[in-house]
């Protein structure tokens, strides 16, 4: 009997040894994806599958990547992939839950990321490692040393996520009731003085709201000024107290005489349909066009930019270190950062995201490409996440809460 439970002790050594030995070597095989070219990626890829994760809630993406991406993947690269709709908290999770338990094989090859989900997954060492200069698109198409590409949220991406998208911060205005040129905060500053009641903006802590608080304090106080705050109340308070100055300014000119906010951005949008107010406002200007179309915004609405730049934030992929396909995913991401797929995402009649490509890097047959496209141009990042709330709080009681 002591005999047999030995043996079988050894055998279970063994096979402990072996699948420990396997792990290892397969987490090795995902790093050396790294030191090879990209022909031999290309290679390596074939006849495999790639399973991508993001936020599966939007369905004109959804449509857009079904219909366009998979096939066109399969037809040149003979790639398999499979798109699967998860919340990112969920995706994090379970990244986490592969790396405690050691699986080497995961189940996730390309993630939909950005901003602090970006900021946990690097600090706690989810991803596969800085991989973009594997993407010969990025090379060719990016602007690969602009704020917007290199910093996300605060958080430096290290060459560990590529860029897929960007959304932008803008002020609409109807054109027929105010058709001035308004291209700072200043001259904004001095159409609301001219029309009273006719702006507001979405109380904080509303996302949109949020954006155009902190839009007014790149303007006024400078982005350069502020982009390197630490997460201190005090300090913040102090750097931005220019641009509160400027809110408590224009607030006795506002809808309903400051007195009250806007709850919603829908509410705003509402308030702007029904001509109530003459701007509102927005945070993915790809919808615009097709609010236009709809009837439900005015067909004289222009966006406003400011010469210093509006806020914008690009959306990004990563691949966690626990990708069972390193290669396949890279042969992904490569396609979705090429002209073929960022001028088809990017095109108002499809999915209508705006395009990474920097058009600069285009000929001109190749720029007729984005011809009905949305391109975002002078974009000045997202502050680091931490300082939103304060930023927030700030608001809340020197503008809100301000006998102003």
């Amino acid at each position: 009997m002591k005999k047999i439970l030995s043996i079988m002790i050894a055998i279970i050594l063994v096979v402990f040894s072996v699948v420990g030995c396997s792990k290892k070597t397969n987490e090795v095989v995902k790093k050396d994806v790294l030191s090879k070219t990209q022909d031999e990626i290309i290679e390596s890829a074939k006849g495999s599958t790639v399973s991508f994760y993001g936020y599966g809630g939007d369905e004109v993406m959804n449509k857009w990547f079904d219909k366009n991406v998979i096939p066109q993947m399969k037809e040149k690269y003979d790639i398999t992939v499979k798109r699967v709709g998860m919340d990112i908290d969920s995706i994090l999770n379970q990244l986490i839950t592969e790396k405690q338990v050691k699986n080497a094989d995961g189940t996730i090859d390309v993630v939909w990321i950005n901003g602090e989900n970006f900021k946990n997954a690097k600090e706690n060492d989810l991803l596969l490692g800085a991989f973009t200069k594997k993407l010969e698109n990025f090379e060719k198409y990016v602007d690969t040393k602009s704020d917007d590409i290199t910093v996300d949220f605060g958080t430096n991406t290290s060459e560990m996520e590529a860029p897929w998208g960007k959304s932008q911060f803008t002020i609409l205005k109807n054109n027929k009731n105010v058709n001035e040129s308004i291209k700072s905060a200043d001259e904004l500053k001095k159409i609301i003085k001219k029309y009273p009641g006719k702006f507001t903006y979405p109380a904080l802590p509303d996302f949109t709201g949020s954006a155009f608080v902190r839009n007014i304090i790149y303007d006024v106080v400078g982005y350069e000024n502020i982009k390197n705050l630490p997460e201190d109340e005090a300090k913040v308070k102090e750097a931005i107290k220019p641009a509160i100055d400027y809110l408590n300014e224009i607030k006795p000119y506002l809808w309903n005489k400051g007195t009250t906010y806007p709850s919603t951005l829908s509410q705003l949008d509402n308030m702007y349909s029904d001509n109530e107010v003459y701007f509102t406002m927005t945070y993915a200007p790809s919808s615009v066009s097709k609010r236009i179309e709809s009837g439900e915004f005015n067909k004289e609405t222009k966006t406003i930019k400011f010469d210093k730049g509006n806020l914008g934030n690009t959306h990004f992929l990563t691949i966690p270190n626990t990708s069972p396909n390193p290669d396949g995913a890279i042969v992904l991401i490569n396609y979705l950062l090429g002209l073929e797929a960022q001028s088809s995402k990017s095109n108002i009649n499809n999915w209508g995201d705006a395009s990474i490509i920097d058009i600069s890097k285009l000929n001109n047959d190749d720029k007729k490409m984005f011809d009905n496209s949305i391109v975002i141009e002078n974009s000045v990042p997202e502050l680091k996440a931490g300082l939103v709330p304060i930023i927030e709080k700030i608001w809340t009681e020197e503008v809100l809460e301000s006998a102003k």
